[in-house]
């Protein structure tokens, strides 16, 4: 299916939007919650009923122990955010400090998440929180580069103001560079636009030189909600938060199937620009597939389908 990463160059809501794209996707999905400088669904949402036991600092524990070992604990550290269990939440770090154990995880990471996308049938969605810089390069600690290099696509994710623009215009252009050098190419790249502020999309689009693929309304209950601040507001089901995050879900999962077409198939010189935004070209050179999983990672398909244990008790 899609595997699709969200992050800022400040704090935009990437989480809640993450939650509402999980919550609203008609597949099941996942939410893998991968931000360096902490996670914040097991304090929020959950209002701490997750222990620190579950989550993603142990899958780094476990990758040492080699793949087969990754593959259980990946699937066991899973919390279910509905009664259905189709859709499921990995709790990211409890402590910052914990982020430089996960570097040499997190391509392993990105291969388990490609298993559940192309093999299990599941929207991935990755949290992966504020992105940190480090000589105009990725911060190797500080952000979970892997993620974002094998991501179908990869959204900014940027509120409709004028501060929100100034910042994500000086992490656009590297973002775009990283993706170009390491990633699926530039054209992955897109805005999630969070319509908080008085700058329309066209403007978001043209100011950051990239396509707004998608966008999500400012509505405070909903978010407040999905942070953990408040109850869940009546008529929660009907919310224009999850409404147009089930529309959003569905235009991403069709724009990352079109990319993996041109990949694929890729126009001739004279042929039109592709459908899903203008803003960028795709990258020069060969399309970088996913490598085939190895059998204990697409173990962990099997091990899901086998019911986990609710941390929460």
């Amino acid at each position: 299916m899609t595997v699709i990463a969200l992050a800022s160059a400040k704090s935009c809501g990437v989480t809640t939007s993450a939650l509402a794209m999980t919550l609203s996707s008609t597949r099941p999905s996942l939410l893998a919650e991968c931000d360096p400088a902490g996670g914040t669904i097991r304090a929020g949402l959950f209002q701490a009923q997750i222990t620190a036991g579950t989550g993603l600092y142990h899958l780094a524990v476990a990758e040492r122990a080699g793949e087969d070992a990754l593959a259980q604990a990946f699937a066991h550290h899973l919390v279910g955010l509905d009664a259905s269990g189709h859709r499921q939440v990995l709790p990211g770090l409890t402590d910052p400090a914990q982020a430089p154990a996960l570097v040499r995880s997190w391509p392993a990471l990105a291969q388990v998440m490609r298993v559940l996308s192309d093999e299990g049938g599941y929207d991935v969605i990755v949290d992966a929180g504020r992105l940190a810089l480090e000589s105009g390069r990725l911060h190797s600690t500080l952000t979970p580069a892997p993620l974002l290099h094998g991501a179908d696509l990869v959204l900014l994710v940027v509120r409709a103001t004028d501060q929100s623009l100034a910042l994500a215009r000086h992490m656009s252009e590297p973002l775009r560079n990283e993706l170009t050098e390491h990633g699926t190419g530039a054209d992955a790249l897109g805005v999630l636009l969070i319509e908080d502020g008085h700058r329309r999309a066209h403007e978001v689009s043209e100011a950051l030189r990239l396509p707004v693929m998608a966008s999500l309304p400012w509505e405070p209950d909903t978010a407040a909600y999905l942070a953990g601040t408040s109850r869940a507001p009546r008529g929660l089901k009907k919310s224009p938060l999850l409404s147009s995050a089930r529309t959003a879900v569905s235009y991403l999962q069709a724009a990352a199937a079109r990319r993996a077409l041109h990949q694929q198939y890729p126009p001739t010189p004279s042929a039109p620009s592709p459908p899903w935004g203008p803003a960028i070209q795709p990258a020069p050179g060969p399309a970088v597939l996913p490598a085939p999983a190895a059998p204990q990672i697409a173990g962990v398909l099997q091990r899901l389908g086998q019911g986990r244990v609710d941390p929460r008790g």
